[in-house]
């Protein structure tokens, strides 16, 4: 995007924000407006493109494709770029492409397992300014906010804040508060979410169909709010992840319906296959515990004081119920691991 198209994309997007925010734009000076061009003109810099390419062999790849493509943002000194991790899972080599279209070599520095942050850095000189980490937890509901996404394809929308709350995805994933907006932006993966300061509030993982939740159709896109990332950025740097990331695995997709949870796939070479899991299996409990949820069902297998062990699922398989004994396993230390992790 030249830098003539960006202002004028930042001024459309100034106006669209302060048309849906009336209070915002009530008798605002024109210092005000400069001001608030300038934040989200810096903003904006500071998403880059995220090119990715896997491993040979990687895990990953069966479901993400060896190459990859999205967004990161700037947060840092020396090029910092926080993205959604799955973007440089097992990643061989990330190049970053800035606003003005230069690319560069890039490292992975972290990946984390529990809130699906990654983290990587050029290895040449960024010359772009960090943006500003905000808070969602001062964001109300129907706020009028900024998507950018970075790269060739990249450009900025208005969308609104329509749900805060809970989520719970079928790939053994759980965070407590994540950011649902609509309307949809595309090429949503990586991309940054900010305030009218231009503050970074979330980093996009998701296209949903239930932004509203409660089943409610409204076609949306989930973020992961930055203040899951405050507390654990500087464990981050210094390990490539948190503790939290060490959690007992067991491979398989699972949905919630109507209060059960049922495997929906099995991925091969993990314990659950090894087990006998299968495609269709309704897990009835854990270790005796009932689970009627995936967020139920998570953290109860994830309270185990060891990421490696066993435990015990209840499942009805058919019209039998049995007792299955699966032998966790570390998810960390399934993948291929990038050079710098």
């Amino acid at each position: 995007m030249t830098r003539s198209r960006l202002l004028r994309a930042v001024l459309r997007c100034l106006f669209l924000l302060s048309f849906w925010a009336p209070l915002a734009q009530a008798a605002a000076p024109a210092a005000s407006q400069q001001d608030a061009i300038d934040a989200l003109t810096r903003a904006v810099d500071a998403v880059v493109g995220v090119q990715v390419t896997a491993t040979e062999g990687a895990r990953s790849a069966e479901t993400l494709g060896r190459r990859r493509s999205g967004s990161g943002v700037v947060i840092g000194p020396e090029g910092l770029i926080l993205t959604i991790g799955y973007l440089i899972l097992e990643a061989d080599s990330i190049q970053v492409t800035t606003q003005d279209h230069r690319v560069l070599p890039a490292r992975a520095v972290a990946y984390d397992v529990a809130t699906g942050f990654g983290l990587v850095r050029p290895l040449l000189p960024l010359p772009v300014k960090p943006a500003p980490l905000g808070s969602a937890s001062g964001t109300e509901a129907s706020s009028m906010l900024m998507a950018a996404v970075g790269g060739d394809d990249g450009g900025i929308a208005v969308t609104q804040l329509v749900s805060t709350r809970p989520f719970s995805g079928y790939w053994e994933y759980h965070i407590e508060t994540a950011l649902f907006t609509s309307p949809p932006v595309g090429n949503h993966s990586g991309a940054g979410l900010f305030n009218q300061r231009g503050e970074l509030l979330g980093i996009g993982s998701l296209f949903v169909g239930d932004a509203l939740g409660d089943s409610h159709r409204m076609p949306g896109n989930m973020f992961v709010p930055v203040d899951l990332l405050k507390p654990i950025l500087a464990e981050l740097q210094a390990t490539g992840s948190t503790r939290s990331s060490h959690r007992p695995w067991l491979g398989i997709n699972s949905s919630e319906q109507g209060g059960r949870v049922q495997i929906v796939r099995v991925n091969q070479d993990s314990p659950a296959f090894a087990a006998g899991l299968a495609a269709g299996d309704i897990v009835l409990a854990i270790d005796g515990e009932q689970v009627s949820t995936l967020e139920g069902f998570y953290k109860k297998l994830w309270s185990r004081p060891d990421a490696e062990g066993e435990v015990t699922l209840t499942v009805l398989q058919g019209t039998q119920i049995r007792q299955v004994p699966v032998k966790t396993i570390d998810r960390m230390k399934t993948m291929q691991r990038p050079a710098g992790i």
